[in-house]
């Protein structure tokens, strides 16, 4: 049911048309246009239902604890953003169905995976976790490529890459180091990945291209961090991370 609510809404967008709004700001002397409408709206209410939507169902959860909701709605809201995101650009006819189609798979896999790992008992557990893992990268990668396709001003792209970046490394953080929050690291972890973003914008690259080169550092940066803070020697922490990176960077080089 909350699957179908979220999709439901986002495809009113391509149902319900309505004007566009201009607004014009001034920051630091840089004029800034944006151009919203009620499909803006939509896709942040979304995110929003899901967050508190993660949160009704967890509730029916035996072993949740007390105030231990706020990391099951991180990345649902930011699955729903990326998807709406995502839609929001995609052209209509099959592409977009198509589109839909996997954005409603990807949410309902995110509910699903959230409600498993709230009990690390749970022989699901180990799989839930890899899921999330993946799926907090996936969505980093799918929101780089979507920007790059539509070629979003940096001053747009830089934020948007360092919120996901943060949310997915903090995320999968929290996960492999039974519910540790390291927000130093996450934070450090999204600057890398927003400066490089800022300096991959003035280049040539496709945006498969572009969404892989800074998928390997964030990837790469996540694991390095898990296994120091684990009490890996750093020659042993580093080796994974190596790897992840130069996979990571080979296949931007075979898509480009």
């Amino acid at each position: 049911m909350l699957t179908a609510t979220v999709l439901l809404a986002f495809a009113l967008t391509r149902v319900v048309r309505t004007p566009y709004y201009t607004l014009n700001l001034s920051l630091a002397g840089i004029a800034l246009t944006f151009s919203v409408n009620l499909n803006t709206a939509i896709a942040i209410l979304a995110a929003g239902l899901s967050a508190t939507g993660v949160v009704w169902l967890l509730h029916a959860h035996p072993s949740l604890e007390p105030g231990e909701t706020v990391e099951h709605w991180l990345l649902p809201m930011l699955t729903t953003l990326v998807i709406g995101v995502t839609l929001y650009t995609l052209p209509s006819g099959f592409v977009w169905w198509a589109g839909f189609g996997i954005g409603g798979i990807l949410l309902v896999v995110v509910f699903l995976a959230e409600y498993v790992v709230v009990d690390p008992a749970d022989t699901r557990y180990p799989l839930a976790s890899a899921a999330l893992t993946a799926l907090s990268f996936a969505i980093y990668l799918i929101l780089a490529v979507t920007l790059r396709s539509v070629g979003a001003r940096l001053l747009l792209l830089v934020p948007a890459l360092f919120l996901a970046g943060g949310l997915a490394t903090l995320r999968t953080l929290h996960l492999r180091l039974n519910e540790r929050w390291e927000f130093g690291w996450a934070l450090g972890i999204a600057l890398v990945g927003a400066q490089l973003a800022a300096v991959l914008h003035y280049w040539p690259l496709t945006p498969v291209r572009f969404g892989l080169i800074l998928l390997g550092p964030a990837y790469a940066l996540t694991g390095l961090a898990a296994s120091l803070a684990e009490g890996n020697p750093f020659h042993r922490a580093f080796v994974e991370p190596a790897v992840m990176l130069g996979l990571m960077w080979g296949l931007a080089v075979w898509f480009g």
